[in-house]
């Protein structure tokens, strides 16, 4: 089924008890946090907060897809399903964009608050983790800005946190789209940038939103494939911009073009706080509109797995595979694990070797961004299953020859990589490691590729079948 709203979306969980409600008072400073934090380091459940200090009438929403499971619901599969197969399904339907409804209402319309009312601590924006620069109201909000010239309306997720009652402050990269965006085209206008901050859209609206689907690609009609009709839109109050109509807070602003201000430190995705404050991107709020008894969406990013790690993990590896095919790399499979956080990916190809090894790590190189440092290549292993993929990792990739290193051109590395020193992070430098675990090409299958010594190779088709038919009876479960 398709959701459309947050609060349908918790009834789901509800129902599978893949969300607890806490119905005790907690506190928006650290105590959000740490329960959240904590819930994902367990494997835990999302938490809908129902009663939040200082706050009356407002809810907080954590974790709405932490988990595969999750991630299976939102998208109407059942919960257990295998991650190949969400991958599959994910993959299958953004295939076919669904352009979205544009309509004159909705919910968020509910409550409107002009400029001249704007106090952004009337929200329970919670203080995340200890040392962290702010309240952080952008961790799982997604930023909508326009291209002046194509009128091309992005969506993507980037970190916000509170500066003050009237503004926000934000750390888009360069090379992320809103950043391309504001530096090309409204800095040296010296034209402020419209930018509405939407809380709490539907699974798929939030999902798409972190996903760079290129120049020019629209995230809503991808949102729409994921669930498999319309997007309803709703034009802002302050600007064109257009806003999912059941999203249940939407900040409306303007980033200034001549304005920064001190922005971090904050705990991130990767799972670690490399850097201290920066200058960020200043933004400054003209209106507020939110629904009755607003949910506040959140996550705790930090070690995986979380939400960041767990969509980054289906989208990402999703988009990487469509670009090794698209430059002809013969591959069967991309998984990026969560706890791999993009750094590390694992690319399985139909027959390895070094020519194929050295076709994956050019198409990487080749990215306008490199957030991936790390590529296992494997050929007879299930890419999804780590046990195996250690395994040929341990065995296959020769300790000499089967690891090729590669420097990252200045300017594409990705700067929240924790191992690259404080002078690369802010260069953006950093290279890429990719480990041969295939076979060499020039081996014959016949008497030079050891055999696999596992069940599925090294029995006749019979004897298997007897045992798997008889496996419950034998006493086993699964």
């Amino acid at each position: 089924m398709a959701f459309k709203d947050v609060r349908q979306f918790i009834e789901a969980l509800s129902k599978t008890r893949d969300v607890v409600h806490i119905k005790q008072e907690v506190d928006w400073d650290l105590e959000v946090g740490a329960i959240g934090r904590r819930a994902y380091e367990k494997g835990g459940p999302a938490i809908f907060f129902e009663k939040i200090k200082d706050y009356s009438d407002h809810q907080i929403f954590s974790g709405m897809l932490g988990t595969f499971r999750r991630v299976a619901i939102a998208l109407g599969l059942p919960p257990d399903a295998a991650i190949r197969d969400i991958y599959a399904e994910y993959e299958t339907r953004i295939e076919h964009p669904i352009k979205p409804k544009i309509v004159e209402g909705g919910p968020c319309k509910e409550n409107i608050i002009s400029e001249e009312d704007v106090n952004l601590y009337q929200l329970p924006v919670p203080y995340l983790h200890e040392g962290d620069g702010g309240r952080y109201i952008g961790t799982w909000a997604f930023e909508v800005t326009k291209d002046p010239d194509t009128g091309w309306q992005n969506w993507g997720m980037y970190r916000f946190m509170i500066h003050n009652r009237r503004y926000i402050v934000g750390w888009p990269r360069h090379s992320s789209h809103l950043g391309m965006i504001l530096h090309q085209k409204y800095v040296p206008a010296n034209t402020p940038m419209p930018m509405a901050l939407v809380i709490g859209a539907d699974p798929a609206c939030m999902a798409t939103s972190t996903v760079s689907f290129g120049v020019g690609a629209n995230e809503v009609d991808y949102a729409g494939a994921l669930n498999l009709e319309p997007i309803e839109l709703v034009r802002c109050e302050t600007s064109d911009l257009l806003v999912p109509a059941s999203a249940e807070i939407v900040i409306e602003g303007e980033i200034l073009p001549d304005r920064v201000a001190p922005e971090g430190p904050f705990g991130e995705y990767p799972g670690f706080r490399t850097e201290g404050i920066r200058s960020g991107v200043l933004c400054r709020v003209k209106a507020i509109t939110f629904r009755n008894s607003p949910i506040f969406t959140t996550i705790q990013l930090g070690v995986p797995r979380d939400d960041s790690s767990v969509v980054a993990s289906m989208t990402a590896g999703v988009a990487m595979k469509r670009r090794l095919l698209r430059h002809g790399v013969p591959v069967t499979d991309v998984y990026a694990p969560p706890e791999g956080v993009t750094h590390l990916v694992v690319v399985g190809v139909k027959q390895g070797g070094r020519r194929v090894v050295e076709q994956v790590k050019d198409v990487f190189l080749s990215a306008r961004r490199v957030d991936v440092n790390k590529i296992i290549v494997v050929d007879d292993e299930d890419a999804f299953n780590f046990s195996e993929v250690i395994h040929a990792f341990a065995t296959k990739s020769h300790p000499l020859r089967g690891a090729i290193a590669s420097e990252v051109e200045p300017g594409k590395a990705n700067a929240l990589t924790p191992c690259y020193t404080a002078e690369e992070r802010r260069g953006h430098k950093g290279g890429l490691m990719v480990f041969d675990a295939t076979w060499p090409s020039e081996w014959s299958r016949w008497n030079q590729v050891p055999v696999r010594n596992s069940f599925d190779v090294m029995y006749p088709e019979e004897v298997k079948n007897r045992v798997l038919m008889n496996w419950k009876q034998y006493g086993f479960k699964d």
